[in-house]
């Protein structure tokens, strides 16, 4: 309620007390020579000419009933503001009421203006695809339409060409026909009689043969045209596709020819890296190739039958016969020198005989020695 109260400015003249000097009070007892006399220390009453709400506003030091009063004033005041804001409140409510159900029912109206509208949209858009289908189909129609009426003109044109020479040919065989006609005249009557006796009915039905077979072979001239243009159209689309064919064919081979090239390529990279890997392993193969023949002059030395031939031999077999047969001469050697040793009985042929083989043996195991020794240098050198 407060908040309704007005904002007072000190400043407002209306807020000031305003005391006029009024004349003066004169007792009726009082002579006139002292009713003018001016008094000293004289405290006059102050005339309030406004009304005691407005004094009770203006007033600074006031009693407290003074107070009461003045915001009975007050709230009279704003009960008066408020009525009239309740009254001014209600009829807004009103007019909004008014203006809303204006609303709701502009809003019903749009709706169904919307609806209405969305409705004849719809029916448009259905009439417009109905008519756009129908145009369409016209349109095919008159596209048909059109072509008939081309086939029928170009099939009139043959046809008058045809009627013209039909004519020409007519106005050609006239005279023959005058003539027949003419030729009939001279004849008796009987004559026509006969029927089927006559002589004009087989020139009759031989032309009529004759037509026959020239309608059929027509017939079948054309029936032959329409087979010699369908086998030159599978014609044409066979070139196409062998066309296609060739150039797919000329495309995979240049793919192919590119990966020869490229296997060309690598083959010569591994012809070289081999060539190289074969000149590193070329000492090797001339060791093992000396060593083999080295084996091979001892097995032939030293062959022993029980083995068999030396070209079914391989090196292993060859190596065990030369070991046996060094055993084997090693065991005679022994043998001699416990016989030398017993020597009574043996003469001295036997004695240079022995020292020759001694000799010979001695000869051999050097080089027996010598050539396993080599080996196995050589071995020790390839295992390296």
């Amino acid at each position: 309620m407060t908040s309704f109260l007005p904002f007072l400015d000190s400043s407002d003249p209306r807020l000031k007390l305003v005391v006029q000097n009024r004349i003066k009070n004169v007792f009726v007892t009082q002579s006139e020579d002292t009713r003018n006399k001016k008094e000293e220390n004289v405290n006059y009453i102050p005339v309030v000419t406004e009304t005691s709400s407005r004094v009770l506003e203006a007033g600074v030091n006031t009693l407290q009933k003074t107070l009461v009063l003045k915001k009975q004033a007050e709230l009279d005041e704003v009960d008066k503001q408020l009525a009239l804001k309740r009254e001014e409140f209600k009829s807004r409510v009103q007019a909004l009421t008014l203006r809303r159900s204006e609303l709701e029912i502009k809003q019903q109206q749009t709706k169904e203006r919307a609806m209405k509208f969305e409705r004849f949209v719809a029916e448009n858009e259905v009439k417009r695809r109905r008519a756009l289908k129908k145009y369409e189909a016209a349109r095919e129609q008159n596209i048909l339409k059109q072509k008939q009426i081309e086939d029928l003109t170009v099939q009139l044109k043959q046809l008058k060409v045809r009627q013209q020479v039909l004519k020409e040919r007519m106005a050609k065989y006239k005279i023959y026909e005058d003539y027949l006609m003419k030729s009939l005249d001279y004849l008796p009557s009987t004559f026509l009689d006969n029927g089927s006796d006559s002589s004009i009915m087989p020139i009759i039905r031989r032309h009529e043969t004759l037509s026959f077979t020239y309608q059929e072979q027509l017939q079948r001239l054309r029936h032959l045209e329409e087979e010699v243009e369908q086998g030159q159209r599978q014609q044409q689309t066979m070139k196409q596709e062998h066309s296609i064919k060739k150039l797919t064919a000329i495309k995979e081979l240049s793919e192919l020819q590119s990966e020869l090239d490229t296997l060309k390529e690598k083959n010569r990279q591994a012809e070289a890296e081999l060539l190289m890997e074969q000149g590193l392993s070329r000492e090797k193969v001339e060791e093992v190739g000396l060593l083999l023949m080295a084996i091979n002059n001892l097995a032939e030395q030293c062959h022993l039958a029980a083995y068999g031939p030396l070209e079914n031999m391989n090196v292993l077999t060859m190596m065990d016969m030369v070991k046996e047969y060094i055993l084997d001469k090693a065991d005679t050697e022994k043998r001699a020198r416990r016989l030398m040793e017993s020597g009574s009985a043996m003469t001295s042929r036997t004695a240079l005989t022995d020292r020759r083989e001694r000799g010979s043996m001695k000869s051999i195991g050097s080089k027996t020695q010598i050539k396993s020794s080599s080996k196995v240098s050589r071995k020790s050198e390839m295992m390296s």
